[in-house]
């Protein structure tokens, strides 16, 4: 079996026209052999959050980090954190994607001496920081035994296969241009997760996608959106990831301009014989 990660973070047709620079990040940890860690954040980009793509980098990285350590304290006991990310992939793990963030936005945000406003009763509003920062999250640990699915916000995970395109988690969908955020009071409430277990008999090639939001929103509906998954899963098996690679910017850049003007971020995962 070969693997190959990769993806891209372009820059909005719309957001190019008024200088404003893109808000997604993307990271990814090939981990061993068997394992690899995928992350997409999409930073909300309004004027009440000018650090929104800080926010972005900061959820990637926690995410990946969080994940990075439960693999190490469960190794070689599959079975055992598999349990207990289905029984706490939205309560105790969501909590700690929530309280390391915002750890970690307070630290940047005091690192570059940024001003922290005061409340109603004198004290320093530290909610009022989180907004500046605010950011989506989506999420997907890919090991030989299972799959784990977070989301926070918009955007998807897919899975394509021989079998057709398959939404790995179904989240929640906001109607208009308001989402969960990271930014919120609590926002581990808001988060949706998603363990399941490998199925042995897999036939390969099978193609994972993460998008941020502006991905599915250049196209007219979800149909067409799930067609373009399974054009890119073609692109893979026809021409080969180092192809699809190198022409993945420039694809992704004529997808915003024919589309909605968003940012656009696309992180793969393909398993090929």
């Amino acid at each position: 079996m070969t693997r190959s990660v990769f993806g891209e973070s372009v820059q909005g047709a719309s957001h190019v026209r008024s200088g404003k620079e893109c808000q997604d990040s993307l990271k990814k940890i090939e981990k061993d052999e068997n394992t690899v860690i995928l992350a997409v954040a999409d930073g909300h980009g309004s004027e009440a959050c000018p650090y929104s793509k800080t926010g972005a980098d900061i959820a990637v990285n926690v995410f990946c980090k969080i994940m990075d350590d439960y693999l190490d304290t469960y190794a070689k006991q599959s079975d055992m954190l598999m349990t207990f990310l289905k029984r706490e992939g939205d309560t105790k793990v969501a909590q700690a994607i929530d309280a390391e963030w915002k750890r970690r936005v307070l630290k940047a945000h005091s690192g570059n001496k940024r001003e922290i406003t005061l409340d109603e009763e004198g004290n320093k509003d530290r909610n009022a920081v989180y907004r500046l920062y605010g950011s989506t999250l989506i999420g997907l640990v890919i090991t030989k035994e299972f799959l784990f699915a977070f989301q926070l916000g918009d955007g998807d995970i897919m899975s394509v296969s021989a079998q057709g395109v398959q939404n790995i988690i179904d989240a929640d969908k906001i109607l208009g241009t308001e989402t969960h955020s990271l930014s919120k009071a609590e926002s581990w409430k808001k988060a949706i997760t998603c363990i399941k277990k490998q199925d042995e008999n897999q036939k390969l090639p099978l193609m994972y996608m993460l998008s941020s939001d502006g991905m599915a929103n250049s196209y007219k509906n979800e149909d067409e959106f799930r067609k373009t998954c399974s054009d890119y899963y073609a692109l893979l098996q026809e021409h080969g990831p180092k192809a699809v690679a190198d022409s993945l910017k420039s694809w992704l850049c004529e997808t915003s301009e024919l589309g909605c003007g968003d940012d656009i971020t696309a992180l793969f995962a393909y398993f090929a014989e």
